[in-house]
């Protein structure tokens, strides 16, 4: 067993098993040692670096890093295999972005064991000589945190409440990116472990494990809520499988509404046609999942309505 594959257990055990935890700490005190993990450690050698280099430039700020510590039966040797390569990554770019609010582009800077760390960084936009001399003074007037770093900071908040399998409705606008950030983990039977070290010498950590993944899981499983409401407007399409398509308004971007007919005959009897007014009694089912997601609607005819009355919908 290598070196790495050692502390990825022994740490494993500490989490799972609070008495290993205990008598590791109680050891180390006796012995006048402190218990560090390897970005422990990076992170003070990063904080002392900085605090050096603004004694001579009050605004030196560090290179941005991300390190993706992947674990699991495959990533033992330290390498990076071509098939994890857009199913993991391209997630992980992608949940950042959606994290940060706008586009972040990531580039891959090396790749080291333990058990297989990929390191990168954003990508900086290319400037020309004049533009980088006149944008001088405002680099030194911007803000330490990059839009990366606003995206890590979100997305690690997360992946911690995943972890603790906390309320994360929240944060549901990143759901559906880590959704496949975890699909892919699990597909490849990998944990991934995230270290941000930022431009200000701070540090983020997560994680994202079976126990996360599974989480996950539960919360994209739905559940139906049904409302009965009234649709009103002309038919702009009939399909003989018993749908009917009701726009609202005559103008192009008035809302459409797909209205299926459990029975296809009832459908026939009422002998519609193209450009009819109708006004029509139906069940509009959500399926919402744990976050309050809506990931499927449908609207089924109950009968016709007697007037025409606004739509109620209350949709996520």
């Amino acid at each position: 067993m290598t070196g790495d594959s050692w502390r990825e257990r022994r740490r494993a055990l500490r989490r799972d098993d609070p008495g290993a935890a205990e008598n590791t700490a109680r050891l180390l005190d006796e012995m006048g040692l402190e218990d560090r993990d390897d970005e422990e450690i990076e992170a003070d050698h990063r904080a002392n670096r900085l605090a050096a280099a603004r004694e001579y430039a009050p605004d030196a700020q560090l290179d941005e890093e991300l390190q993706l510590r992947l674990t699991g039966p495959d990533a033992e040797g330290g390498a990076l295999r071509f098939q994890w390569g857009d199913a993991l990554l391209v997630p992980v770019e992608h949940a950042i972005s959606v994290a940060a609010g706008t586009p972040v582009q990531l580039e891959l800077t090396g790749v080291s064991a333990g058990s297989t760390v990929v390191h990168a960084r954003p990508v900086q936009p290319a400037v020309s000589t004049r533009s980088a001399i006149l944008n001088t003074q405002d680099a030194l007037d911007a803000p330490a945190t990059s839009a990366a770093g606003t995206g890590l900071s979100t997305l690690t908040e997360l992946l911690a409440a995943l972890e603790s399998e906390a309320d994360i409705r929240e944060w549901a606008r990143l759901f559906d990116a880590v959704d496949a950030l975890s699909r892919a983990l699990g597909k490849y039977r990998l944990d991934l472990g995230l270290t941000w070290y930022g431009a200000d010498g701070s540090t983020r950590r997560a994680r994202l494990t079976e126990r996360g993944r599974g989480y996950v899981e539960r919360l994209r499983e739905t559940r139906n809520r049904d409302q009965e409401i009234t649709i009103s407007g002309r038919i702009t399409e009939l399909r003989e499988s018993g749908l009917v398509k009701v726009k609202t308004g005559t103008a192009k971007n008035s809302p459409a509404y797909d209205v299926r007919f459990e029975e296809p005959d009832e459908l026939l009897r009422m002998r519609p046609g193209l450009g009819d007014n109708v006004h029509f009694r139906v069940r509009f089912r959500q399926g919402l999942d744990s976050v309050g997601i809506a990931r499927s609607t449908e609207y089924t005819y109950l009968g016709p309505a007697a007037e025409q009355t606004s739509i109620p919908l209350e949709l996520q």
